[in-house]
């Protein structure tokens, strides 16, 4: 028997920063709150009962990627069962799936900036209703590196738009308002230095930028639409990493201002599929893939143990010889 499967994850935290906040005077004035896309409400649930533990939320695009990121932690914290009956909380909607281990939470979150910040409002809004304190929130995911190895695991330091700032553009009525997309840079040190326990892929910090766009908005040659040389291409993608960009995805420039200005301590950590200095298209088989994408998950989940405790639990217990 696993020893941890016992412990009270509550037992390891204290609300360091209180609750998560929203920046919205309005939801003061509703009598209920509709998290539409999500298929939770605060008076058809009760929120602080079903995710008032919630310490560590981790959002990845795919569904079925977040699914077996959970039930991967379900088997990481020594949870009972075997995890494959893993209840989706949001079934009555096909937008996000949603499914909760312990003191975590995942939730897919889609493909673009569109499709995250929906999520991202009701998920803050979830977070708030539940009375859910110090809480941290990281985005898992792939994408495309740029002059590093296939395969190497980029924390993000500085999350950057298609000319290489620090910010995010968001149109609000007919003004542009400009946020910041600072990420927390104690957080993106600690996962560097928990990445030393996971020796079998390379780590490393960088700039990501996020487009709105997978073909055109990436520098791409291969979609319907090209309007650019292959020399100019490259001259652009070289300028990205001369600017310190080392790999390039469509969400983490709105998930870092939106989750700053919420008081949420985030990051953002993916791994990267190709090298875009030599290609476009993903080439790698189907089984390497796989293995690409759990590696962020494994070093979510060293993080994730050692914040509870559990990791040096778990080494004593697998250095017992029976």
């Amino acid at each position: 028997e696993n020893p941890s499967a016992r412990l009270s994850f509550s037992c390891f935290f204290c609300p360091r920063n209180g609750p998560v906040y929203v920046k919205n005077p309005h939801l003061d004035l509703m009598d209920e709150d509709i998290l539409y896309h999500l298929d939770l409400g605060t008076k058809t649930h009760n929120l602080p009962a079903m995710f008032g533990d919630i310490k560590f939320v981790c959002v990845g695009g795919s569904p079925n990627r977040m699914k077996a990121f959970a039930q991967f932690m379900h088997k990481e914290l020594g949870l009972e069962g075997d995890g494959k009956d893993i209840k989706d909380i949001c079934a009555g909607t096909d937008r996000y799936s949603m499914y909760k281990v312990g003191p975590v939470l995942s939730i897919s979150h889609g493909m673009g900036v569109p499709s995250i910040s929906i999520m991202l409002h009701e998920l803050i809004k979830l977070l708030h209703h539940a009375k859910c304190c110090d809480v941290t929130i990281i985005r898992i995911g792939t994408s495309g590196g740029l002059g590093i190895e296939p395969g190497s695991v980029v924390i993000t330091d500085i999350a950057v738009d298609s000319f290489f700032k620090p910010q995010f553009e968001q149109v609000i009525l007919d003004n542009v308002v400009v946020r910041s997309t600072e990420l927390d840079r104690d957080l993106a040190e600690e996962l560097l230095e928990y990445s030393r326990e996971c020796k079998d892929f390379p780590t490393l910090l960088g700039h990501t930028m996020c487009t709105y766009d997978f073909y055109e908005g990436q520098g791409r040659l291969d979609g319907a639409l090209c309007s650019f040389s292959h020399e100019k291409k490259l001259e652009y993608l070289k300028r990205a990493y001369n600017a310190g960009v080392r790999n390039i995805e469509m969400e983490s420039t709105v998930f870092a201002a939106m989750c700053r200005l919420c008081g949420l301590k985030a990051a953002v950590v993916c791994v990267t599929l190709l090298n875009r200095l030599e290609g476009d298209q993903i080439r790698a088989p189907h089984e390497v893939l796989v293995e690409y994408q759990q590696r962020p998950q494994k070093l979510i989940s060293v993080f994730i143990k050692k914040r509870l405790g559990l990791w040096n639990a778990q080494k004593l217990i697998d250095n017992v010889v029976v």
